[in-house]
C-alpha cells in the first residue's frame, strides 16, 4: 500500500463517517469525492462495503444500552417487542425494492449529476418540511405505531436514488408523519442498523471475489477512520437537533448540489466521465 492509497482511504473514511447519518447523502458524497481523488474500480466497491460497516458499528456502540435493553426484554416486554416489530416493518420495503432494482439503479443513477440533482431537490423538500407547521403525535421512539414504521420504511426507499440520503429520507419522512425531531432522528439511527448491515452482507456476498488479502490494510484504515468520524457525527447531530432545525443541512445540500451542477454546466469539471 503506497502513501496515496492510504490517504485516499483516510479521506473516504472521513467522508463516510461524517455523512452517513447526516441528512446530506453519504453515497452522494462518496461518489463525488471518489471521482475527484480518482478512487474507482472494483476495489472501491469492496472498500465502500467495509467503511459502511465501520459507520454502523459507531451507531451500535452509541445506542448499545437501548439495544441491550431491547434484546433482554424481547421475550416478555411488550415495549421491546413493539419496537422490534416496528424496525422489521420499516426495514422490509427497502429489502424488497433493493433486491429488485439495486443493480439497475447502480448502473444508471450512480453518477455525480444525478447526485447533484437529488441533493438540490431533497434540500428544497427539507426546507419545506421544516417550515410547515409541525403536528407532533409521536414524541418518543417507543410510542410509534406499526403504521408509522411502515410509512418511514417506504420513505427510506427514496434513498436508493444516490444523493437523496437514507437518513434524510427517514428523518424528514418522520417529521411529515408526525414524529418529533428526536424520535425521527433516533428511529433513523436504529433503522440504519438492519438496513446497512443487510445491504453490506448482501453486497459482500455478491461481490465476495473483490475482497483480496492485499487490500486489507486499505480496508482497515477506512474502517477505523469511518468508525471514529461516524461517532463524532452521531453525537454531534443528537446535540444539534435539541436546539436547531434541519434547515442548515438543507441549505448545505442545495449549495453543494448547485456547485456540482454549475461546474458541469460551465464545463469546468466533466462530471459525466468517471475519473477512476
Amino acid at each position: 500500500m503506497d502513501l496515496w492509497t492510504g490517504l485516499q482511504a483516510v479521506i473516504l473514511g472521513i467522508v463516510e463517517g461524517l455523512t452517513e447519518f447526516l441528512p446530506i447523502s453519504s453515497t452522494g458524497h462518496q461518489i463525488v469525492v471518489a471521482d475527484l481523488i480518482n478512487f474507482g474500480g472494483e476495489r472501491a466497491m469492496a472498500f465502500n462495503i467495509i467503511i459502511q460497516l465501520g459507520a454502523i458499528l459507531a451507531v451500535v456502540w452509541e445506542f448499545r444500552r437501548k439495544i441491550f435493553d431491547v434484546v433482554v426484554g424481547l421475550p416478555r416486554q411488550r415495549e421491546a417487542q413493539r419496537f422490534t416489530v416496528n424496525l422489521l416493518i420499516a426495514f422490509m420495503p427497502a429489502v424488497v425494492l433493493g433486491v429488485l432494482f439495486a443493480d439497475l439503479i447502480h448502473e444508471y443513477l450512480f453518477n455525480p449529476i444525478t447526485v447533484a440533482a437529488a441533493l438540490v431537490v431533497g434540500g428544497v423538500i427539507m426546507l419545506w418540511a421544516e417550515r410547515r407547521q409541525h403536528v407532533i403525535r409521536v414524541d418518543q421512539v417507543d410510542d410509534m405505531r406499526w403504521t408509522d414504521a411502515l410509512k418511514i420504511g417506504c420513505a427510506q426507499c427514496l434513498a436508493m436514488i444516490p444523493g437523496t440520503s437514507r437518513s434524510g429520507s427517514t428523518i424528514i419522512g418522520g417529521l411529515l408523519f408526525g414524529l418529533s425531531r428526536k424520535a425521527a432522528t433516533e428511529f433513523s439511527f436504529f433503522l440504519a442498523m438492519p438496513t446497512m448491515v443487510g445491504a453490506a452482507v448482501y453486497s459482500g456476498y455478491k461481490y465476495r471475489e473483490l475482497f483480496q488479502p492485499d487490500d486489507f490494510p486499505v480496508f482497515a484504515i477506512g474502517f477505523v477512520v469511518s468508525f471514529i468520524f461516524a461517532m463524532i457525527a452521531v453525537r454531534g447531530l443528537l446535540k444539534f437537533i435539541a436546539n436547531h432545525s434541519y434547515a442548515a443541512f438543507a441549505w448545505y445540500r442545495i449549495g453543494f448540489g448547485l456547485i456540482i451542477l454549475g461546474t458541469w454546466l460551465f464545463g469546468w469539471v466533466d462530471w459525466t466521465t468517471a475519473h477512476g
